[in-house]
């Protein structure tokens, strides 16, 4: 049993379930992992960092807490991914019925696919996969639902557009959708290519984030780091771009895999969570009753 604290250091009232407008599901899984092992901290780790976040953005001058950040106990299963995949589709599912935009974190991208299969039963989506491995494989290690084969989990009808890829095997060739790749190398100059990021997605958007998108330099506490990965800013510039035209319904952040020796990469996560609740929230507080605080005023 994993214990980890609730996600940054908000006023009680700011963390009840009921008035919550966003949930964290934190997944302490890492049953499939090919190399480094320790994603399954990862959670406690992210959760642990936000702790010490300033509550203010000053990007988007905002509280992004002010949304009501309700971070529920960590999903756990057993060794077998099924069962971790069933247990997270019925937790996400559960807070989407609530009306909670639902955030995921893990663990290792697998924790992902239990994730996908609750938000399509309300509709499909695109996905927007960033990450600098395809995870395209049909099966890897004798596992349909291994890390590596992530996006070949995908629903049918949700089309995946990758973001950061400079990875992959021979095999995942035959599924790649060249015009729904983006290679790491390709996007090292210039801001064009998020354009036509944003034009291959549809209006409804799921975000996930595996941690190995960036750059080791910055992020080297994952499970297979890959040299030649996205820095900071890039990666946000794309992410407000996307959240301002279209409708991001949920995501997950994965695959950190912690360094007690080194908490950098830890906080860079827990920042990156609340930086993407603050895009989110500059668009949801621009409509009557969008924001907590303000119905906590109001009433």
């Amino acid at each position: 049993m994993h214990k980890s604290p609730h996600y940054c250091d908000i006023p009680a009232r700011f963390r009840n379930r009921q008035t919550a407008g966003v949930a964290i599901v934190p997944v302490p899984y890492d049953g499939t992992s090919t190399w480094i092992k320790g994603a399954d901290r990862g959670p406690a780790a992210l959760l642990s960092a936000s702790l010490k976040l300033e509550l203010y953005d000053i990007e988007t001058d905002s509280e992004p807490f002010k949304t009501g950040i309700y971070t529920d106990r960590p999903v756990t299963a057993s060794s077998s991914p099924y069962q971790m995949v069933k247990a997270v589709h019925k937790r996400v599912s559960g807070h989407l019925e609530d009306g909670k935009f639902v955030v995921v974190i893990g663990g290792e991208h697998s924790v992902t696919i239990g994730a996908l299969q609750a938000h399509r039963e309300r509709g499909a989506f695109s996905v927007l996969q960033l990450d600098a491995h395809t995870d395209l494989r049909d099966t890897y290690k004798g596992s349909r639902l291994n890390h590596g084969c992530v996006m070949a989990r995908a629903p049918a009808d949700c089309p995946v557009v990758q973001v950061g890829i400079r990875s992959m095997g021979a095999s995942e060739k035959a599924a790649l959708k060249k015009t729904d790749v983006f290679f790491a190398e390709d996007i090292q100059s210039g801001d064009k290519w998020i354009d036509r990021v944003v034009s291959r997605l549809a209006k409804n958007v799921y975000v996930t984030i595996d941690l190995d998108v960036f750059d080791p330099s910055i992020m080297p506490s994952t499970g297979t780091p890959e040299p030649g990965g996205m820095g900071w800013y890039p990666v946000l510039k794309l992410l407000r771009k996307v959240i301002s035209r279209r409708n991001m319904i949920g995501f997950d952040i994965v695959e950190l895999c912690p360094n007690r020796n080194n908490r950098a990469p830890d906080f860079l996560a827990a920042r990156l969570l609340y930086k993407l609740l603050g895009y989110r929230l500059r668009i949801s507080c621009k409509t009557p009753s969008g924001c907590l605080q303000d119905r906590i005023q109001k009433s």
